[in-house]
């Protein structure tokens, strides 16, 4: 017996009487206990804002991305034991892979993303500097700031690990302390992944908490720089979002619920193509993967009518097949649901969607390899058909949260786009086709639907990484339905739970908020070039001006000649002048940029080790032989990539004989540090 403890105010807290039983979804056998009446969240609070809020604050952006990086290193050394755990949920061997090896990998991503597109800093900016003045003594930056709150996360069950990871790795990177409440029926196998995280003592004190059980008065106690995130059904969501406190203090409130997703054949898939093949691997894969039980898995399947009863026999073969077992065999294909209720309630919204469909593949009763099919929450996959979609809103409405889905026929891509739309939000929709215009087609028509459209074909089907498997590199949640929220979206997540803010004032006072040099701020020199100088020697602002150089004829023919560039614009002075672009003839972009490297470059080794790139190349003015060019390099950022050397970003200005500005570049160097 397993008795799950809640973390809270740096220590581990038993469950008392007032526990709830928890049971194996395998045998239905009692395995855990967990919940406490008399937890004190308020002091859970305290602890969180005045302890591991400041203390996180006080990391930059890539202190916080190293401990998540160790964190997902240690975890992947116990995803073993982790997996064994798990299979008392019901979860084969390949459902844990998704969840805990998926968590994980969340984890690396967020780590790499934070390290490669947030600076080394407390502060990021978000977009380009505005110049609000006509002479840009004024201007404004939008920046992000972390919150002086905590991010509380209600999770849901099917996904232990994921589901807190997912949510956990964006908060901490923000510099917001965590209070992570999983779903009662599987928190004991969240528990056992959050102990290693403690025990790793990776992130300040304060930073993790844990309740298992019931929030008690948590969320009346949440002030206006906390944020809540919630997965779970709409009905929940909806109780939650309304408490008055989180109304009165304006909580932020994501969620990330209710789904009707769908996956859509388009007519130009023949039968027996491997295009067509990939579409009936997909969408068996999402009705019994985790035995249906995920947020993303395919309710709904739309079909050409001429192709309705090719793929309802084909997905009812391949389910034939499906091997629903004890998921610690190796041989089961598809585990248990959560618990018995929970196979309760899946019945019941089958028997809902069969007052609409026709039942065409599944048993009211399954074959179990290992495990008794009555005391374990196990049931047979299903398949329904229904020929007249329009008629029937509960196939658009009723989620059986299970291996359960429908097939419906459509008639042309206008009605297939009605039938994905008649879901009133989805996290997601795959369409599997070959044809890039009826990709074109169905995004136009339903994009605003759907929270992501996932398209597949024989093309993209080896890479690909599967309707429902949401990526941190890009946002999870959905318009409508699906809780009009978003999860993961790599540093857009991480942004969700800081505070944007509009600074205005001068370059000087902009720059030394950003730590980015802007325009118009004061600049120093130095005696020394700032090529011979270290990473950690360059300061923000230190300007090198150099040249003029005279550009010649000679120099603009000799450089088309060279390159094999003889664009018009640089040889024919009759054709350039015709140009409303050009004078006469003019030097070529590129050797402008050549030259201005032949000044400002410092040629012996020394701590430059590389020139890894530009950004934000632009000609603002067309240079012609007989004018002169100089240039300016300002150290624009700065940011640590490892031990040994660091990224620096230079503004480069190029400027004629009267100071106009002619072209502009950002510049990247890696520097020793």
């Amino acid at each position: 017996m397993i008795e799950v403890q809640s973390f809270a105010h740096g220590k581990w807290i038993k469950p008392d009487n007032s526990a709830r039983s928890i049971c194996s979804a395998v045998d239905g056998s009692k395995i855990a206990v967990a919940g406490r009446a008399s937890l004190d969240t308020q002091s859970m609070l305290h602890y969180a804002r005045n302890e591991g809020g400041p203390a996180l604050r006080a990391l930059s952006f890539h202190d916080r991305a190293k401990r998540v990086k160790a964190l997902a290193a240690l975890l992947s050394e116990h995803t073993e034991s982790l997996t064994q755990l798990a299979f008392n949920t019901g979860a084969t061997r390949a459902d844990s892979k998704v969840d805990i090896d998926g968590g994980i990998g969340t984890l690396f991503v967020y780590a790499s993303k934070a390290r490669r597109e947030l600076p080394d800093d407390v502060v990021c900016t978000d977009g380009a500097v505005e110049q609000l003045s006509r002479h840009g003594t004024f201007v404004g930056q939008h920046i992000y700031t972390s919150k002086p709150g905590v991010a509380v996360h209600i999770n849901a069950f099917n996904f232990p690990v994921w589901g807190m990871l997912e949510k956990l790795a964006p908060a901490l990177l923000a510099g917001m302390p965590v209070i992570v409440k999983p779903a009662t029926s599987t928190c004991y196998v969240t528990e056992a992944c959050f102990r290693l995280m403690i025990e790793s003592d990776l992130f300040p004190a304060g930073s993790m908490q844990l309740i298992t059980g019931g929030t008690g008065e948590l969320l009346n106690q949440l002030e206006s720089q906390d944020i809540v995130s919630f997965t779970g059904s709409a009905d929940t969501a909806l109780q939650l979002k309304s408490n008055p406190k989180l109304l009165r203090a304006c909580v932020p409130f994501n969620a990330e619920q209710d789904s009707l997703n769908a996956s859509l054949l388009c007519p130009d898939v023949l039968p027996d193509s491997d295009t067509f093949n990939t579409f009936i691997n997909e969408v068996c894969q999402e009705i019994t993967s985790k035995a249906g039980q995920k947020c993303t898995a395919i309710r709904r399947i739309f079909t050409p009518l001429s192709l309705t009863d090719a793929v309802t026999e084909a997905v009812s073969a391949r389910l034939a097949s499906i091997k629903v077992g004890n998921p610690a065999l190796e041989t089961s294909q598809m585990g248990a649901l959560v618990s018995l209720e929970q196979r309760t309630q899946v019945a019941e919204a089958a028997s809902q969607i069969a007052q609409h469909a026709k039942l065409v593949f599944g048993e009211s009763t399954v074959e179990v390899d290992g495990a008794s099919a009555t005391e374990g929450a196990f049931m047979s996959p299903m398949l329904f058909r229904c020929d007249t979609p329009d008629a029937a809103d509960t196939l658009h409405s009723c989620e059986a949260f299970g291996p359960v889905s429908t097939v419906m026929p459509y008639r042309d891509l206008h009605h297939a786009a009605q039938l994905l739309n008649a879901g009133a939000g989805s996290l997601v929709a795959s369409v599997v086709t070959d044809d890039p215009d009826y990709a074109r087609t169905v995004t136009v028509a339903s994009a605003a639907y759907h929270g992501r459209l996932y398209f597949n074909n024989q093309h993209s089907a080896k890479e690909a990484t599967g309707h429902g498997s949401p990526l941190p590199h890009m946002t999870h949640g959905g318009p409508g339905r699906a809780g009009g929220g978003e999860e993961l979206g790599g540093v857009r997540s991480i942004k969700h739970h800081m505070q944007r803010t509009a600074i205005q004032g001068s370059p000087d006072i902009v720059r030394a908020i950003t730590g980015i040099h802007v325009n118009g701020a004061s600049e120093h020199q130095s005696d020394t070039h700032p090529f011979r100088k270290h990473f950690g020697e360059l300061q923000i602002g230190e300007t090198l001006h150099a040249g003029p150089r005279i550009i010649t004829l000679d120099d603009i023919e000799h450089f088309a000649h060279f390159t094999g560039d003889t664009f018009y614009a640089h040889m024919d002075e009759e054709a350039a002048k015709a140009n409303p672009f050009f004078p006469g003839r003019v030097a070529h972009g590129y050797l402008l940029l050549s030259f201005a490297a032949g000044l400002f470059v410092d040629p012996d080794p020394g701590p430059v080790l590389a020139n890894t790139g530009l950004d934000g190349l632009s000609f603002q003015k067309p240079v012609s032989a007989g004018d002169s060019l100089s240039v300016s390099l300002t150290v624009k950022r700065k940011t640590t990539r490892n031990d040994d050397y660091g990224e620096v970003r230079w503004q480069v200005l190029l400027f004629n004989q009267d100071s106009e500005q002619v072209a502009s570049y950002e510049l990247h160097t890696m520097n020793a540090l």
